[in-house]
């Protein structure tokens, strides 16, 4: 069983940012990030593969930045310039296959609010 575990989030100012990271217990080809907001359903954020390839939702292009340290089993999301509608519990994710996430973590929670 994959193992997935988040850390950074919390509460941030508008304007402000803020680095999610995710530690794997086994390395995975894909990792990355989805999102969940009150009252929505979970859409993806971002994923990258070993390689470097990287998935953004159109939405998230510019604000935010996926990377990952493969020897480390860690991938981390930079999200900058927060709005309060990026309020959400964060998933970091794992699969074989970008956009079809197989492991999900607990999920943490990031409130963009003054």
């Amino acid at each position: 069983q994959v193992q997935l575990v988040e850390s950074g989030g919390g509460l941030v100012q508008p304007g402000g940012s803020l680095r999610l990271s995710c530690a794997a217990s086994v390395s995975m080809y894909v990792m990355g990030w989805y999102r969940q907001a009150p009252g929505k359903q979970r859409e993806l954020v971002a994923d990258i593969t070993t390689g470097g390839s990287t998935n953004y939702a159109d939405s998230m292009k510019g604000r935010f930045t996926i990377s990952r340290d493969t020897a480390k089993k860690t991938v981390y999301l930079e999200m900058n310039t927060l709005k309060p509608e990026d309020t959400a519990v964060y998933y970091c994710v794992a699969g074989p296959f970008s956009g079809s996430p197989r492991y999900w973590g607990q999920g943490t929670q990031v409130t963009v609010s003054s």
